[in-house]
């Protein structure tokens, strides 16, 4: 029996003036709607010793309607894009996992919140969202490689436009900027 590989999220994100702009810019490229835009609620969790932020590691809660999704993300390795281990599971009872991950000694410990809407090309297995979040816009490209190159420059971008930080960095930068204690990034 043949290994099997870890399940492995490659991206990047792409700095938009608006969602206006946004969606103009996917349309013309040929993307379509896929997923409508939704609401996500998302929570990092780790321990009181911060093991898994110290290990590059990341556990999250995503709430998106009634829907959630528990997310392992391993460390990541930063070069042109983010690649990194992604494991995901759907519930239909985030509350409820969110209280068992406590009784782990899973904190919370950032949340963050954004409107997403997701499109594809048709026959191509790449996708692109449409991120509307408190510290900005982005578009997110994620696929192989090659599909995030072509589409990127479809979309008008360079690889100098790529950006491969976290939302919680790109918080922790907008923060920065402007002299606002971080705390969470949310919409109130």
């Amino acid at each position: 029996m043949a290994a099997s590989h870890p399940p492995r999220e490659i991206e990047i994100k792409l700095a938009v003036s608006g969602a206006d702009e946004g969606r103009r810019l996917l349309r013309a490229a040929g993307f379509r709607l896929s997923k409508r835009r939704v609401f996500e609620a998302n929570t990092l969790f780790d321990t009181s010793r911060q093991t898994l932020r110290r290990a590059g590691r990341l556990l999250r809660v995503r709430q998106a309607g009634r829907l959630g999704t528990l997310t392992y993300k391993g460390p990541a390795a930063i070069g042109k894009y983010k690649d990194r281990e992604e494991l995901e599971v759907q519930t239909s009872d985030p509350p409820r996992l969110t209280e068992m991950l406590a009784r782990l000694d899973f904190r919370p410990v950032f949340r963050y919140e954004k409107y997403r809407t997701e499109y594809r090309r048709g026959g191509e297995t790449g996708l692109a969202t449409l991120d509307e979040t408190p510290v900005g816009v982005f578009l997110e490209l994620e696929g192989a490689p090659g599909w995030i190159d072509r589409n990127a420059r479809r979309l008008g971008f360079r690889e100098a436009g790529y950006i491969t930080a976290s939302y919680g960095a790109l918080y922790a930068e907008y923060c920065r900027k402007h002299g606002v204690r971080p705390t969470h990034m949310t919409f109130s």
